[in-house]
Formats: structure tokens, C-alpha cells, sequence
């Protein structure tokens, strides 16, 4: 059911605290890992074990480092450091767990909702100078919570746009109901997303510009050519187009694992939280538990302690994906690359940049590990009328480091003022 509404302001849902998720997968891989390093090092006879090529220059280094070490001292230091960055991981996962909340900024008004999805209006909080300003119409993605988006006050990608006279309208797509878990992204974008366009060239009175950030930039993209007419600009922040660029390490984790995906979609209907955490981890397992060391030493009563527990409380408030879309993001879009090769359709149109007649801005955070900025360069090489900002950040520091306000925020408040609408 397809709804206009005004519903008053509410406090924002407090997100669950279970993470680091999965939390069982992290701490296994940790264990054996750090404890399998003292098996390794017997079972080499105080040598070093055979490790990859790309390591080999550092493992000379350490070898003749090493030379004047007896092995006895040298295991009891592997031994004592293996137990000291497992204690220093849980400590830092029982401290984030148990760190002290403060709730989230309420939220706007719903101006208009859908099954699961409601469209927010940032051009009502109290930071807006203009709540009649030109309509901003912003496209997460679907496998996270907007809120990266609003995280406090004084941290706002939407309350930032809305002191800059724009009115940001977000989507809140929430996770599926039962009657969605059959969705596609033809669902989702000529249905769902389509509609919410509606509701804002409506109150717009007129085309209204579209950002989209990671997958919703994708998302963002193809409603742009299926509604050129109502879109005067586009933003695509941090949205992959090649994904056999710079990809390797994901394609390969995604090829093993698609037949259990596909498996746990046929069998569930969606793809749980989890599994695309576990997806997320493969690539590098020792990135969370290095933040989470890092965390434990960090005073909780600075400002970069509250930050750790707000992205890590985004991070793992995530939602599962309709099943259909889950296999055409991950089987089609990673492993397929269905996008650069002219082969994603979305409601009938193979979905192509250069179809794409407004003025486009492709955001590109030049330090970002999820999405190479090579495939973010590859969509703006594509757009007839793109240009690419650069952003010396990464893929969440983007939206929620302390300098966004002066590397992202404001520039892009500007270049979304200085784009004519189609009667200017």
C-alpha cells in the first residue's frame, strides 16, 4: 500500500548491540589462528615456515633478526603475543558491548511509506534553513540502516545538506516484510523506489535531485534513467560500477561460497545478516579484530571512542536481503559483472550510464577498501555529463569522519545548489 502522510517526528529505534557479527566466526578465526601459529613454529624446528611469496622479502628481514635468538625465547615471545592479541581482541569486544549509548537524533516526519519503506523529511529538523528548499531525494543502500547518515547531530550527511538550504528526503527501506522477501531490484527500483519519487516531485513541485551512497547509488543510477525527466541531478557517493576491477579477493571468496548462498536463499527466502558479514570477514579476518584491539585501548570518553561504538552499532544493525536481489547483487552483479558489460536490466532497460542526460557528480573516496576507487572511476568515465570529486577518505570515513563536513558535505551541498533545475 502506497501511503502520503505526515506522520510526526518519533524517537530514532535504538539499534541492537550484538556485534561484532558474527561474533562466534570472529573469535574462532582469531583462536585458531593466533594458536596455530605456536603449531606452525613447532613443527618447524625453530625455523620459519614455509610462507606466500609476496611475503618473502619480510621473512628474510626476520630471519636474520632472528639469527642471534635462541628458539625457546623466540617461541615463549610468538606464545606471549598470540595470548596478548586474543586478550586485547575480547577485551576490546566486552568493552564495546557494554559501552554507554546516547540515543540518536529523533527522526523528521514520514512524508510517505510503503510496505517497509518510509521516505523521511530532513528539510523539517530543527538545523534546516530552508524547509522548502530544493528536494534532495537520498538512496542507501539496502543491506544497511540509513542512520550512517544521520548519526548525531553534530555528525549529519542530511541535517548538513538541510542547514545548507537543500531538503533532504531519505529513504528508509528497513528490512523486508514476508511479502517482500520475494523482491528484485526491478521490484525495489521501478516499484518501491519509483514511487517514492512520486511523493518527492511532488512536493517539489518539479525534477528534484538524487544522491545515492554505495549500493543505493546503483539503485539511485537506474531510477535516474527510468525517470530522466524527473531528475535534474545525480550523486553518486562511493557506488561501484566495475566490480572485476581491483575485486580479486571478493570474486574469489563470492565463487566459493555462492553455491551455499544459493542454497541459503532457496531455503530461507533472504540472505541473513550474518552470511554477508562472514562474506565481508573473509576478506580480511584480521581487520576487526585489529580495530577492536585498537578500541580497547582508546579512553571511552573521547570523541573517536564514541564514534568506534556508533559505526560499529550501524555496522551490525543491518538487515537481511530479499532473496532474489541477494542473487542479483552478489551471482550477477560480482561474479557476472553484469553492470559494465551492458547486461543489468532493470525493468526491461539494460541499465547504462550514458543514457544518463543530467548533470552527474561521482563521488570517489580515494582510500576506500570496500569499493576500489577504480570502479567508482569506471561509472564516471561512463556518464556523458559527469565529474568526480575526490575524497582523500574511505568508504564509511566518507560520511562519518570529523573533516566530511569540509571534504564532502559542503561541497556537495554546493554543486547540488549550483545545478539549474530544468525551468531556471
Amino acid at each position: 500500500m502506497t501511503k502520503q502522510t505526515t506522520d510526526a517526528p518519533r524517537p530514532a529505534r535504538p539499534p541492537a548491540v550484538p556485534g561484532p557479527r558474527p561474533l562466534a566466526l570472529h573469535m574462532a578465526i582469531q583462536t585458531s589462528t593466533w594458536l596455530s601459529s605456536l603449531a606452525a613454529l613447532t613443527a618447524s624446528n625453530g625455523g620459519l615456515p614455509p610462507l606466500r611469496p609476496d611475503l618473502a622479502a619480510r621473512a628474510r628481514n626476520l630471519e636474520k633478526a632472528l639469527q642471534n635468538v635462541p628458539a625457546d625465547a623466540f617461541y615463549k615471545a610468538v606464545t606471549a603475543e598470540a595470548r596478548n592479541r586474543l586478550q586485547q581482541f575480547t577485551q576490546g569486544v566486552r568493552k564495546y558491548r557494554t559501552a554507554p549509548r546516547t540515543a540518536r537524533p529523533d527522526e523528521p516526519a514520514v512524508v510517505w511509506r510503503e510496505g517497509s519503506t518510509r521516505l523521511l523529511d530532513y528539510g523539517a529538523v530543527p538545523e534546516a534553513t530552508n524547509p522548502d528548499g530544493p528536494v534532495v531525494l537520498v538512496v542507501p543502500s539496502l543491506v544497511n540502516r540509513f542512520w550512517i547518515l544521520d548519526l548525531d547531530r553534530d555528525q549529519s550527511f542530511l541535517r548538513a545538506l538541510a542547514a545548507r538550504g537543500l531538503r533532504p528526503l531519505v529513504i528508509d527501506w528497513d528490512a523486508p516484510r514476508a511479502e517482500e522477501t520475494g523482491f528484485t531490484l526491478t521490484d525495489y527500483i521501478a516499484g518501491r523506489l519509483a514511487r517514492a519519487l512520486d511523493a518527492a516531485v511532488a512536493l517539489n513541485g518539479g525534477p528534484v535531485a538524487l544522491a545515492g551512497y554505495c549500493m543505493g547509488g546503483l539503485l539511485a543510477l537506474a531510477l535516474a534513467q527510468l525517470r530522466l525527466k524527473d531528475v535534474r541531478a545525480l550523486a553518486l557517493m562511493a557506488t561501484p560500477w566495475d566490480f572485476h576491477i581491483a575485486y580479486g579477493d571478493l570474486v574469489r571468496v563470492l565463487a566459493g561460497m555462492m553455491p551455499r548462498l544459493e542454497d541459503t536463499v532457496a531455503k530461507a527466502g533472504v540472505l541473513p545478516v550474518d552470511m554477508m558479514q562472514a562474506m565481508f570477514a573473509a576478506l580480511d579476518p584480521y581487520m576487526t579484530p585489529a580495530k577492536f584491539r585498537r578500541f580497547a585501548a582508546m579512553d571511552p570518553d573521547t570523541l573517536a571512542a564514541k564514534r568506534f561504538v556508533q559505526l560499529e552499532d550501524w555496522l551490525n544493525d543491518g538487515v537481511v536481503l530479499a532473496g532474489p536481489v541477494a542473487l542479483e547483487c552478489f551471482r550477477d552483479w560480482h561474479l557476472k559483472n553484469t553492470p559494465p558489460r551492458g547486461e543489468w536490466v532493470v525493468a526491461g532497460q539494460a541499465i547504462r550510464p550514458d543514457q544518463i542526460t543530467c548533470p552527474a557528480l561521482v563521488v570517489v573516496p580515494e582510500q576506500d577498501h570496500i569499493v576500489p576507487p577504480a570502479s567508482c572511476r569506471a561509472l564516471a568515465d561512463g556518464l556523458p555529463h559527469g565529474q568526480v570529486l575526490s575524497v582523500d577518505a574511505g568508504h564509511i570515513g566518507l560520511i562519518s569522519a570529523g573533516r566530511a563536513d569540509e571534504t564532502l558535505f559542503q561541497p556537495l551541498a554546493d554543486w547540488f545548489l549550483a545545478t539549474p533545475t530544468p525551468d531556471s
